[in-house]
């Protein structure tokens, strides 16, 4: 299959990614390529720390301003790889490399439109910012959260994720709670002690059978799982502590707040919640985009991962080539028709597109 000059220029790109190792909060030779070759195309860059970025030449502060993100960092190589996820390997149509489903496929590929913005199309009615952010894998402080207050305001966001090029328009928030049942210590022999594995047992059982009322058409209920638990030093002893870990999954209806607060009042565990910044995000259903993307024959759907949407504070949808199930995977891929596909299918969505 022959590809377009755009496709390859994005695939020569993302093997280049892919051979340089960009585990989260280590990514800064994969920043550097981002910001070379962009800089080899005659953008101007900006950079903080391994956030790299680029704003339409002939920016006019009247228009409205979208921008164009993905992330360059990845998580840990999974258990079973058959390839090296370090080596970019083409197998007919499919490329594997540990990065090139999530999210090299729509980072390759957004760059790509926003060239193609600058070079080729004529006067359209918004700005873009291109942005390659960091620390996405790890929801880290220094990645696309540090960046957003330095750029001008942003009217709506598109996120490359891999959505299989259908839009996301909502998302899970996430929070993680660390909670302690306390107790009181003794002879596990004799009628005396107050075991926290009780007490921390009553309130496992209550969150496993808890449903919040509100629950999404896109995105379902609200989801809470423990998923750690901790407690004991030896067969003998009642434990006076015991601690676990809650997995909270919002939906668009609560916030993270909201539901801490709950817990709170209905849980007899001390807790400690480690971040309330992840939200669940959502975006209209006739947002113009997304009206946009329904007239392209496109399915607006809710999707269950995290993503760099949760720190943003305006409208925004994910929409990328790839598919999310094989993200974090042995022997990851993308196709290089899916970023070929992304590539037309976003030119096509944009061009004398208006908000």
């Amino acid at each position: 299959m022959e590809y377009s000059k755009r496709t390859l220029e994005a695939v020569e790109l993302l093997k280049q990614l892919i051979s340089t190792p960009s585990i989260s909060r280590d990514e800064s030779k994969a920043a550097d390529i981002m910001e070379g070759y962009m800089k080899s195309k005659g953008l101007t860059t900006h950079r903080h720390g391994n956030n790299v970025w680029s704003q339409s030449s002939l920016f006019d502060a009247n228009l409205p301003t979208i921008l164009l993100n993905a992330h360059i960092d990845t998580v840990k190589p999974a258990n079973g790889w058959q390839h090296d996820p370090f080596m970019p390997t083409v197998d007919e149509d499919l490329l594997y490399g540990l990065g090139a489903n999530d999210c090299g496929g729509g980072l390759a590929s957004l760059l790509q439109v926003f060239l193609a913005f600058e070079s080729e199309l004529p006067h359209k009615d918004f700005n873009l910012i291109y942005l390659a952010s960091c620390e996405e894998e790890v929801s880290g402080k220094n990645g696309i959260e540090s960046v957003l207050p330095t750029l001008p305001p942003v009217s709506f966001a598109i996120v490359g994720e891999p959505t299989g090029m259908q839009p996301a328009i909502a998302e899970k928030g996430l929070m993680v709670i660390d909670a302690t049942a306390h107790g009181k210590a003794g002879h596990a022999a004799r009628n005396e002690g107050d075991n926290a594995i009780y007490h921390a047992m009553r309130d496992v059982q209550w969150l496993s059978q808890w449903q919040f009322p509100k629950q999404s058409e896109l995105l379902g209920p609200v989801k809470q799982t423990v998923t750690i638990i901790n407690a004991g030093t030896q067969h003998n002893v009642i434990p006076a502590e015991c601690t676990f870990t809650i997995d909270v999954r919002s939906n668009e209806f609560y916030s993270n707040e909201e539901i801490f607060e709950y817990f709170q009042k209905n849980l007899t565990s001390e807790l400690k919640a480690r971040s309330f910044r992840l939200s669940s995000s959502h975006i209209s259903p006739v947002h113009p985009f997304v009206i946009r993307c329904i007239k392209n024959g496109l399915k607006p759907f809710g999707s269950p991962t995290l993503s760099d949407q949760a720190l943003m504070h305006f409208p925004s949808l994910k929409l990328g080539p790839g598919e999310s199930a094989r993200s974090h995977t042995a022997d990851e891929f993308i196709k290089i028709n899916e970023i070929e596909g992304a590539i037309a299918l976003y030119l096509d969505l944009l061009t004398d597109f208006k908000l």
